[in-house]
């Protein structure tokens, strides 16, 4: 690693200092971090937050968050204290199965092929299970099979899909494994060409469901209730907005994610994919009001997670924010996700149906800009405070305070 840093110090021309910065790696060990990945030089460090009053069935949790966001575990924390008025969170889950895809291409007969591989469904689940006899001990392993012809611009491919419970994994490495072992078997049955065996992450057998209902005089009347079910329409009806909608459930999501050492682009694929599965782009969350004219919210997306292998077993502080989860399964985080994401969506949606989104974001964006300003210690409260106190929460503003400081001493 010094070696590395070193030549790019003299390639970027990095100051001393940038190169201390660079080469810290907080509390990933540098020999662990030196094996996770290549050419590694450092660590990037992002501010790790606790988000309070979530109870999601029941059960008390303090859930770690890391990112960069201002606003976000404030807007978390207070969401979940609202929703514990009617009996927090209820989230159930399809169980962790995800989907292997092994495709076929130069059949012959596609449709009579994977009639075919159909009728041997049970030898091709016993060559995969084969391949992890751990996970099959464990109740895991591949429980099913489909196969599908689909029609595409080099004509048409044989698709087998393997369903593969996972257990307390993310589920990558083994689900690939079975369908590099099944793909030779395949291809003998089918008389065709084997290309990809790879995982699919659009999870879409590995759901989690949440629900919550918010008193609405909690959120401050039934006027904001109809202004976020109307914010909730908007989304339904324009991708544009619902990008923005789908983005704040993850600020949620992955938040947590990065703190428990989780495949956080799976999970942002997964999500995508899934809100965009009918052909159109739609909200992973549903808003209406109740028979009490209380608001309803309900968030369903894959959440493709696992406590075994990976970060979350490898980097330090990522165990130890499983540690203070408290977490006895990987079902279990998945549904801790599910609700913060439902939370953080409701949290937006409340700003944006009442004050604004910014009136509350940009208090807490003045600190940060007042440190991109050069303000440090106590300078970076007090500027903040200034800039709050004139309404002028900008760099601008924020350099030029900054520079009086130093003046006056």
């Amino acid at each position: 690693m010094q070696d590395r840093l070193k030549l790019l110090q003299k390639l970027a021309g990095l100051t001393d200092e940038e190169v201390v910065t660079l080469g810290n790696t907080g509390g990933l060990p540098s020999d662990i971090a030196n094996r996770m990945i290549e050419n590694v030089v450092g660590g990037m460090t992002l501010p790790l937050g606790m988000a309070t009053n979530f109870l999601v069935n029941g059960k008390d949790y303090v859930v770690p968050m890391a990112l960069e966001e201002p606003s976000v575990v404030a807007a978390a924390s207070n969401a979940a204290k609202i929703a514990r008025v009617k009996g927090g969170f209820k989230v159930t889950n399809t169980g962790p199965v995800m989907i292997g895809q092994i495709q076929t291409v130069g059949v012959p007969d596609p449709n009579g092929a994977a009639k075919k591989i159909a009728a041997k469904k049970k030898e091709l689940l016993a060559k995969a299970n084969e391949q992890d006899p751990m996970l099959v001990s464990l109740g895991g392993g591949a429980k099913d099979l489909n196969v599908k012809v689909i029609e595409t611009i080099k004509g048409p491919m044989v698709i087998v899909e393997l369903f593969v419970n996972c257990g307390d994994a993310m589920g990558a490495n083994a689900v690939n494994t079975m369908a590099e072992a099944v793909a030779p078997m395949v291809e003998e049955i089918s008389a065709g060409r084997v290309y990809l065996r790879i995982i699919s992450n659009l999870a879409d057998k590995r759901l989690v469901r949440a629900t919550a209902v918010f008193d609405k005089e909690a959120l401050g009347g039934e006027e904001v209730v109809e202004g976020i079910v109307y914010a909730y329409a908007f989304a339904d009806a324009d991708p544009y907005r619902c990008a923005t909608h789908n983005k704040g459930i993850m600020n949620g999501v992955i938040a947590v994610a990065l703190a428990c050492g989780q495949d956080t682009r799976a999970l942002e694929a997964g999500a995508h994919s899934y809100a965009a599965r009918s052909g159109a782009y739609k909200p992973l969350t549903t808003w209406k009001e109740n028979k009490d004219r209380d608001l309803v919210g309900t968030l369903e997306m894959p959440m493709a997670v696992g406590l075994v292998g990976g970060a979350a077993k490898v980097h330090p502080a990522a165990k130890a924010n499983v540690k203070i989860l408290g977490l006895k399964s990987a079902i279990e985080l998945a549904e801790v996700m599910g609700a913060v994401g439902l939370a953080q969506n409701f949290a937006a949606l409340r700003a944006l149906a009442s004050e604004g989104i910014q009136k509350g974001h940009m208090k807490l964006h003045a600190r940060s800009l007042a440190m991109s300003a050069g303000a440090k210690g106590e300078q970076v409260d007090v500027i903040a405070e200034k800039m709050i106190a004139e309404k002028k929460i900008r760099f601008d503003r924020a350099k030029d305070l900054v520079e009086e400081i130093s003046k006056k001493r």
